[in-house]
């Protein structure tokens, strides 16, 4: 590179002028040898673009989920048996722990803040229709509160009574992917009138639900569901089970009245004293909302920091060839000295030099990472609709690839700085 007109900078200091200046000098630099700042750049453009797919895919997943939960709506909880933390299984055994149906209906009575409230109860069995058979499939039991409760709607037919519960008819509700699973609609009913066997017992469809968007994560092979009346799953049900509530405040102002009142009503009918922990919990959706933000942040910033790894290993190259580059030119940098030029004008021009190089690859890795984000909403089936890249990441990455610039760039800055002049210019 040529020294004309990069004397020394001017007696007040380091100005404007001279920054751009250098700057210029830099990108000059970098066109003179493209092939060889595109190869040591390269390292920070698959870092940075790395980094920024990656970003873009967990907040697209991120934000499928939480619209998922938040879709459920503000008003829903849900009521789990839970053993308290540090108390010896003896004193308090699981057996005591365990939901059961007398304490949803005190729950129904007793809590007026509540719109609804239905136990949950799920089965394996076996599920067969005239042409197809599925084997354990997953069962759930319910009331006919469940559907204010979840708020799914039913779609054909009609939903369950309470008389379907009294008096136990076997008789399911389908989603509209069991209907295509099972192919109950070969006569052109939508799956309404058709039978089911569940476990070797005959069922009447009564009624089809909507299908989920996507099971959580989409990890589900299957989307097909199959719901009976829970009088009906009750008699189905061997040995232990598993049981929980979901309930539905009035309105999501209440939420946290009708929480309260759950727990006063449970702790009731199990006699607890105000010594007694709960043996039980009672969760807003809120919650749970909250929670998966914090471990999506997390695996969010576990997954940067690894693939951030190239960053560094770029950083070295970026160190190697400014090396490189202060060996080459030692005639220029002593000539610089000769007519004036200060070390700390030397110093940060090659400083300079490395953070330009370090942000014109970081540029091109941020396009590079947007067009792979672009290309992960096309894929079928990743539940990745939404994948972007969030503003914060540009930041961060552009932040990120100038401090690289400024780590790795240093040592060579520091080193043509300290040379002297009568050796520089004696070098061949």
């Amino acid at each position: 590179m040529s020294a004309r007109g990069t004397g020394s900078a001017p007696r007040g200091g380091l100005s404007g002028f001279f920054f751009l200046k250098t700057i210029g000098m830099a990108l000059s630099q970098i066109w003179a040898n493209k092939t060889r700042s595109f190869l040591t750049a390269l390292g920070i453009i698959v870092g940075v673009a790395s980094v920024t797919a990656v970003i873009a895919a967990l907040t697209g997943l991120k934000t499928k989920v939480l619209t998922e939960f938040e879709s459920v709506g503000a008003a829903r909880l849900y009521v789990f048996p839970n053993r308290p933390d540090n108390v010896p299984r003896s004193k308090i055994p699981w057996e005591k722990c365990r939901l059961r149906i007398e304490e949803a209906r005190a729950i129904a009575d007793q809590c007026p803040s509540l719109k609804g409230i239905s136990p949950l109860v799920d089965i394996t069995l076996s599920v067969e229709s005239d042409t197809q058979l599925i084997e354990g499939m997953s069962i759930t039991g319910i009331w006919p509160a469940w559907h204010d409760a979840i708020g799914r709607k039913v779609l054909r037919g009609r939903p369950f009574t309470q008389i379907d519960v009294e008096t136990a008819r076997q008789v399911a509700l389908v989603n509209e992917a069991a209907v295509e699973e099972l192919s109950l609609d070969e006569a052109g009913s939508g799956g309404i009138g058709s039978h089911v066997l569940l476990g070797g017992r005959r069922f009447l469809v009564v009624g089809v639900v909507e299908t989920l968007q996507a099971r959580m994560f989409g990890m589900n092979s299957s989307q097909a569901e199959i719901f009976v009346p829970f009088s009906v799953a009750e008699k189905l049900l061997e040995g232990w089970y598993f049981m929980q509530f979901v309930a539905i405040a009035r309105s999501p102002e209440v939420a946290e009245e009708a929480k309260a009142e759950i727990e006063y009503v449970l702790r009731r009918q199990r006699g607890l004293t105000k010594e007694d922990p709960d043996t039980f919990r009672v969760a807003a959706i809120d919650q749970f909302i909250n929670q998966f933000k914090s471990l999506a942040s997390g695996v969010t910033a576990i997954a940067g920091g690894i693939v951030g790894i190239s960053l560094l290993v770029g950083g070295i190259g970026i160190m190697n060839i400014m090396l490189v580059s202060v060996s080459e030119r030692t005639r220029e940098i002593g000539l610089r000295k000769a007519v004036g030029a200060t070390s700390s004008a030397i110093l940060l021009q090659f400083l300079l030099e490395a953070v330009t190089l370090t942000l014109l690859g970081g540029l091109v890795g941020l396009v590079i990472g947007k067009l792979m984000a672009l290309s992960l909403t096309f894929i079928p089936g990743a539940n990745l609709e939404q994948a972007d890249v969030p503003p914060w990441a540009i930041a961060v990455a552009l932040v990120f690839s100038a401090g690289v610039g400024v780590l790795f760039g240093m040592w060579p800055a520091y080193k043509a700085s300290r040379l002297d002049p009568i050796e520089a210019l004696r070098h061949e």
